[in-house]
């Protein structure tokens, strides 16, 4: 017992002391709530939810330029996992945006793309740094052989000898100060640090992939309002010219026509084109060469599974990884005074050789061959010319940037919630007003067709009426497209989505629903 009482005497002391100060999260100005509403917006909020009530807000059938998965790309996505629902704490992005393609094609970019494989070999990379960075907390211990012939003379006849050895060599510096403990917590942290990087490279390529994905989704319809509108011009001037052949019209009216069939033709090569880029966008966010990129539902349709939380808690700023890595380097640099302050300090350590020498190989390991060294060292700096009180100086310094660095970190992460949260409300309100447009524009084309057709009207009430429907048309797509954009970007802000019970404000495509 007694000899282990000086091992666990030092194993005490060591634990009880370690010099630098301990980390405590610095304080952080955060709200308890978010901004509350404009005064305007709640008094336009029974107007909102009057338009979103109304039975002819309901989207339009539109047809779908949805395209087939193709076989290329359905090799190389892997299977969805089983457990496809989110979680009853959070809304998962799959869930927060029902389309299983898109859910397939972010299962593909994060598998495959190339800057999330970068950052795993980060992680890789600091999980041996925090390896190395523990060893020293242990007794070094090597295995050391030797064999050679010596020479030696006391002012005699010199002798000749060979020499043969065989040792084992400990060292080990007792940490009293906590320099080493403080260097593998900061090595620790450095590796946390990483992780939540590799997170938020995952959550900006999720967010990036769904962005470009409705982006593309929102292309498709324009391409399919601008063919549905050209085809619709082109057959209203077919009309037109047999009335002129017929005499019941001017040749101005056939030339007025005529000009209306070029803005949407104009209009679909210059969407055919956009689909092209952005399906080459989207292949290179996949890990893969430009390739067709495989549809899923129609933007209506994604448009239905989307809820507005009316407020959300700040306290779910800290799921983000941004936040999350920047208090770790804090906490690396907290450790890192420690560890510039142990070095001031006297540094313990002990030493120790034991083998066997002998002159020939075959007696090694036999009796009387035996060595030994015991040796316990201090070493304590005195003069350095203020090298170490200056690295203190720089590891605290270093610690006061990290700690403004969190700050600020938390107060960017509250400005981007903050604005994606108001952002998806606006979104949702605009798309209510743009759809009772556009359901409103199709019946006045309705109705100055007829009208035009039995002669009471002329034909420019009925091309301005297929510019106005035109031009809201596209309006609305871009705004279903914006309404779905800003439900990702209010995922990415808050970290990977929003709790499920978060009070939902109403479904984003589905008009009726609660707000």
């Amino acid at each position: 017992m007694r000899r282990l009482a000086l091992p666990l005497a030092l194993a005490a002391t060591m634990g009880a002391c370690a010099v630098g100060p301990a980390y405590h999260r610095p304080p952080v100005d955060t709200p308890n709530d978010w901004r509350p509403p404009l005064p305007l917006e709640d008094s336009l909020r029974p107007f909102y939810d009057s338009l979103a009530a109304h039975p002819d807000t309901s989207p339009a059938t539109q047809r779908d330029s949805t395209m087939p998965l193709a076989d290329s790309m359905l090799s190389l996505m892997p299977p969805s996992p089983p457990n496809d629902t989110a979680t009853s704490s959070s809304i998962d992005w799959f869930a927060l945006l029902q389309d299983t393609v898109l859910r397939r094609l972010v299962d593909t970019a994060v598998a495959e793309n190339r800057t999330v494989r970068v950052a795993i070999a980060t992680i890789q990379e600091f999980r041996a740094d925090y390896g190395v960075a523990k060893g020293p907390l242990f007794p070094q211990i090597t295995a050391n052989g030797a064999a050679g012939r010596e020479r030696i003379s006391f002012g005699g006849t010199p002798i000749t000898f060979d020499i043969f050895s065989v040792t084992g060599n400990v060292s080990w510096e007792l940490d009293f100060w906590g320099r080493l403990r403080r260097t593998a917590q900061a090595a620790r942290e450095d590796l946390l640090a990483t992780r939540e990087a590799k997170r938020a490279v995952v959550l900006t390529l999720i967010s990036d992939v769904a962005t470009a994905y409705l982006e593309l989704r929102e292309l498709d319809l324009d391409l399919d309002i601008s063919r549905r509108t050209l085809e619709s011009r082109r057959e209203t001037l077919r009309l037109a010219q047999r009335r002129f052949q017929q005499g019941l019209i001017s040749e101005l009216d056939v030339r007025q026509f005529e000009s209306q069939v070029a803005d949407p033709a104009a209009r679909v090569a210059d969407f055919e084109r956009q689909v092209v880029q952005k399906e080459d966008q989207l292949s290179v966010l996949l890990g893969h060469h430009p390739a067709n990129v495989p549809r899923g539902e129609p933007l209506p349709a994604v448009l239905s599974s989307i809820v507005v939380p009316r407020a959300l808690p700040s306290s779910l700023l800290e799921r983000r990884p941004d936040v999350r890595e920047a208090e770790a380097q804090l906490r690396a640099a907290t450790a890192r005074i420690g560890v510039a302050e142990a070095a001031r300090l006297p540094t313990v350590t002990i030493t120790g050789e034991y083998g066997t020498q002998s002159t020939t190989a075959s007696s090694l390991f036999k009796n009387n061959t035996d060595i030994y060294t015991v040796l316990g060292g201090i070493s304590l700096p005195i003069f350095t010319g203020g090298r170490y009180s200056n690295e203190v100086k720089a590891a605290r310094a270093r610690a006061e940037q990290a700690k403004y660095m969190y700050q600020q970190t938390v107060l960017t992460a509250l400005q981007d919630a903050q604005d994606a949260l108001i952002g998806l409300r606006a979104s949702h309100d605009q798309l209510v007003a743009q759809q009772t447009q556009v359901t409103a524009l199709q019946s006045a084309l309705h109705l100055a067709s007829r009208r035009y057709d039995n002669g009471i009207s002329s034909y420019l009430d009925v091309l301005d009426a297929q510019r106005s429907l035109f031009t809201a048309e596209l309006t609305l797509a871009q705004v279903q497209r914006q309404e779905l954009v800003s439900a990702v970007q209010l995922y990415k802000a808050l970290g990977g989505g929003w709790p499920s019970d978060a009070g939902g404000a109403g479904g984003g495509g589905a008009a009726g629903a609660p707000r």
